[in-house]
């Protein structure tokens, strides 16, 4: 089609003749609203930007401390919270192995608590001396963090009663 009959035609339509391929022998044109069409690009170029979503990893032992534990889950939450998948893995040592299933109790107890944060994505999973989960995160609108970082007072803010005591 002549680049004359397709400008006409467009014009009929109300539309724009864009062109698509410039380099293409013969080039290649589209009628269509230009608007639309720069939305529709720059849609395209944000989900190629959106993809790189990030793996990142938690190692839990059997025994660990609650205090530990919590650290540990608030990284996880964290991590959920900025749209990354999280795989937890926990690692047996020696005569650890002869009772696995207080590992799959804690692989459980961290699937629960970072439940408003995620979803499993591939179930505890046994190999060798480990045990593997991988969560991915829920869509923002639904997250919910449990175990918020705590605030860090200062001296100024430290409350001091009037008797000094």
């Amino acid at each position: 089609m002549k680049l004359s009959d397709a400008l006409r035609k467009a014009q009929s339509l109300g539309l724009d003749l864009v062109e698509v391929a410039p380099t293409a022998n013969p080039p290649v044109c589209k009628i269509v609203a230009l608007g639309k069409f720069r939305y529709d690009i720059s849609k395209q170029e944000k989900d190629k930007r959106a993809t790189g979503a990030k793996l990142k990893e938690i190692k839990f032992r059997v025994n660990i401390d609650d205090h530990d534990y919590l650290t540990k889950i608030r990284h996880g939450e964290e991590f959920l919270d900025r749209g990354n998948k999280v795989r937890v893995q926990l690692q047996f040592r020696g005569r650890e192995m002869a009772h696995q299933e207080f590992g799959l109790q804690l692989m459980e107890k961290v699937r629960d608590d970072l439940s408003g944060m995620s979803q499993v994505e591939t179930a505890p999973k046994i190999t060798g001396r480990n045990v593997t989960m991988t969560l991915s995160p829920l869509p923002a609108n639904r997250r919910k963090r449990r175990f918020a970082p705590q605030p860090k007072t200062t001296e100024s803010e430290i409350a001091v009663s009037p008797n000094g005591t």
